[in-house]
């Protein structure tokens, strides 16, 4: 049995308990902490299935996380298993559901299940933490138990305030009904808005605008994509909005305020009721052992970034508390309250958090990651390592006035980038953009979910948290105390906190490059089952089809008319490229206008005798090497070209199926139409799914190359695309799906080279 502080016999001793939130991070350290110390409790888990995992699968798979090692390494890995089958059960179900039936001889609720995103969509935020504590507390007084209820909230229910904050009931004219209601009803009338003319016009028009070279089938679905984020942005700025109207930062604690409310209507008069409101909960102190976290928390990516050199400034004040907490000592709190039910008619209210008894200053807290980071620095990704920036706390306006400053400068840049050639200079140029826009992104994210709380100032006393620890008989104080005092920030810091979260971001950068990945390897197979798809211009051969075919016409005019022929050319110029924009099916069919009239056996003569060498000594030598290399590996060659049939004839020899256009004849001569719609964008795709089902080709197994971004449909068609010397737009996509990015080189060989000779 255990007894309460007061030396009583408390519920906890030889009691049931019920623990919501056991997956999350400071429910994993309650359940540890009630299997470790407290061996007469059992213990009932409420963890609803995800997906074909049941609440059973679940909680096999929370035993093997690390809050457990410890645990596992005191008694062995059998006596552990041997406990929770003995001592703990699963009540798989979801709140809300009709079959939801909890045990009739609970002793104890720890309520610890929320949802902690401060940018959550408004439905999803009051469907956890209001709907879900109405649906628990209803349950819990339909089991027939008459169990002490602890409600795991948080300090920042009190609202954008300035001041001290007491340890009592919050005081607002919130109606959590109607808040419900109303939030219930927002996905529906925004979903409803998002398919409205106006917002599908603005929708399309940017799919139009971004992808309409790869075909309307990516335009819908890029429309459909950006449908989707709008609906979601707007349930996100609903909730923040709303929360800020009734005089809460954000939705998260607008809505555990509203969840306060519940449990006490609920509860108040019925059945014990304690109210613990943690600050902010990082790694632990001591317990399970120093440094354990799972996931990152509040501060934590604030952390990371300023390592890594993309945190120059952060608003807030230098005198301001970040009231930091860690979780171990949350949970001495839990289940101290636990073991110590007020009336039933008297609601206890708890602060943990470190702001009365020993605050931390965000300026302490700067000089103190400064510290550890110059002291042992992070890794730049092979480049050796990152010097830390010094915070001056410019304040709030001053740091949003650099970013706008320097998100028009990247909005500029980025213009003038997506017009540049495509060459190695212009990508490293857009890797460096795509840096500063990330740091940029997560500057104005962070300055927006956490600049209110990094400007708060707002003591929350803690007088009756402390009182409730010095009731603690006094050898218990040391293992089982919660008095914030005990922690030395500098050393929590720098030797606890900072090495523990910076742990896998070391390893997962250190020695390791930031540029494109390389080249998968060409696996053998000689199945038939594997494919290799090239694209010509400017993957294979350094041209395109309007100098393709000025080598054809020019060779076959007298020098005196080449003048008349290139004004021609250069006048309609612009038609051409305005055409290519849009739609690259529309500039071919236009183009291949300049064919009208030609002789079709003398064209074929003028490319084996003339035009033929010229595209060979075009040829990137990369290229290749590498279809040959497929070819060995007895993988199926294949060349898709929008460029005339006739003109490719001498690259025909790589490859075992070449698809190009074809012009329309009549009397052997051409007329100036293709045969057949040209294969691009998504029609290319489309002709290798076709020939993948009729020859029997893996393609989770093939490759492709290309160069522009109307090719993403094909690379995105097989297991292993690869994007050579590619346009901005598909630079910037392949990095951003991480594909190999390939530099393949075109210089003019001489004649008589072995390439030419061994192609023609």
């Amino acid at each position: 049995m255990t007894v309460t502080p007061g030396g009583q016999q408390g519920p906890l001793g030889g009691g049931h308990v019920l623990l919501t939130g056991a997956t999350g991070f400071l429910g994993q350290a309650v359940l540890e902490r009630l299997l470790r110390d407290r061996p007469d409790t059992r213990v009932s888990l409420l963890i609803r299935g995800r997906g074909s995992s049941s609440g059973a699968d679940r909680l096999a798979g929370l035993l093997r996380k690390p809050v457990f090692t410890e645990l596992r390494k005191a008694i062995g890995a059998e006596a552990l298993a041997a406990a929770v089958a003995e001592r703990v059960s699963v009540v798989d179900a979801r709140l809300g559901s009709t079959d939801v039936v909890l045990p009739g001889d609970l002793s104890v609720v720890i309520h610890c299940a929320s949802t902690v995103s401060f940018d959550e969509p408004i439905d999803g935020a009051f469907n956890t933490n209001v709907r879900g504590v109405v649906d628990l507390y209803d349950a819990v007084r339909a089991s027939g138990s008459n169990p002490h209820v602890v409600h795991v909230s948080t300090a920042y229910v009190a609202g954008a305030r300035k001041g001290t904050v007491p340890e009592t009931a919050l005081d607002h004219d919130a109606d959590w009904r109607t808040e419900l209601a109303s939030a219930s009803r927002s996905r529906e009338q925004v979903e409803q808005d998002s398919r409205r003319p106006p917002a599908l016009r603005r929708a399309l028009a940017e799919a139009r605008d971004e992808h309409g070279k790869s075909g309307p089938q990516s335009v819908a679905r890029a429309a459909e994509e950006a449908r989707v984020d709008w609906v979601s942005k707007q349930l996100v700025e609903y909730g923040r909005l709303r929360a800020q109207s009734l005089g809460w930062p954000d939705v998260y604690t607008l809505t555990k305020a509203l969840g306060e409310r519940v449990a006490e209507e609920k509860l108040t008069g019925v059945m014990p009721l304690s109210v613990v409101r943690p600050a902010i909960v990082e790694s632990a102190l001591r317990h399970p052992y120093p440094g354990w976290i799972d996931g990152w928390k509040m501060a934590d990516p604030l952390i990371i970034a300023y390592g890594r050199g993309i945190l120059p400034e952060f608003p807030g004040l230098p005198d301001g508390v970040l009231d930091v907490i860690p979780v171990d000592i949350v949970v001495n709190a839990i289940l101290a309250a636990a073991d110590a039910p007020p009336p039933a008619d008297e609601p206890a209210y708890y602060h943990v958090g470190s702001g009365a008894r020993n605050p931390l200053t965000f300026r302490a807290m700067h000089e103190n990651i400064r510290e550890y980071f110059t002291d042992h620095p992070m890794p730049d990704g092979g480049r050796g390592q990152i010097k830390v920036p010094v915070w001056d706390f410019p304040g709030a306006k001053r740091v949003d006035r650099m970013m706008r400053t320097g998100e028009r400068a990247l909005s500029v840049a980025q213009r003038a980038l997506m017009a540049a050639p495509p060459n190695s200079r212009t990508r490293r140029w857009q890797d460096d953009l795509k840096r500063e826009q990330d740091r940029l992104d997560f500057l104005r994210k962070y300055s927006e979910l956490y600049g209110v709380y990094t400007e708060a100032e707002v003591i929350y006393t803690d007088n009756r948290l402390l009182s409730l620890h010095r009731s603690l008989p006094a050898e218990r104080q040391d293992e089982f105390g919660f008095d914030p005092a005990v922690i030395d920030w500098s050393h929590y810091i720098q030797q606890v906190h900072c090495p523990a979260i910076t742990a896998t971001v070391r390893r997962a950068t250190s020695g390791r490059s930031s540029g494109a990945r390389a080249l998968p390897p060409v696996a053998e197979s000689h199945d038939g089952e594997v494919a290799a798809v090239f694209d010509l211009e400017g993957t294979i051969v350094a041209s395109n089809v309007i100098e393709t075919y000025l080598w054809a016409r020019l060779s076959d005019l007298n020098r005196g008319d080449w003048a008349a022929e290139l004004i021609d050319l250069a006048r309609r110029m612009p038609r051409y490229l305005s055409a290519e924009r849009r739609d690259r099916a529309e500039f071919l069919r236009r183009f291949v206008r300049r064919y009208a009239g030609a002789n079709e056996a003398a064209l074929a003569r003028l490319v084996n005798e003339r035009v033929g060498d010229a595209l060979l000594r075009r040829a990137r030598p990369d290229a290749i090497r590498r279809i040959r290399k497929h070819r060995a590996a007895g993988h199926r060659t294949i060349l898709i070209t929008g460029t005339v049939d006739v003109l490719v004839q001498p690259l025909a020899v790589l490859f075992d199926e070449v698809v190009a256009s074809r012009l329309h004849t009549r009397d052997g001569v051409y007329s100036g139409f293709l045969e057949s719609p040209p294969l691009v964008g998504e029609a290319r795709a489309a002709w290798l799914r076709r020939y993948a089902g009729t020859a029997g080709v893996d393609l989770s197994r093939s490759y492709a190359y290309g160069d522009s971004y109307s090719d993403r449909p094909l690379l995105e068609a097989v297991g292993h695309p690869v994007a050579v010397n590619p346009d901005p737009q598909l630079y910037r996509h392949a990095r951003s799906r991480q594909w190999p990015v390939a530099q393949w080189t075109a210089y003019t060989l001489p004649a008589g080279d072995a390439l030419v000779e061994t192609l023609a």
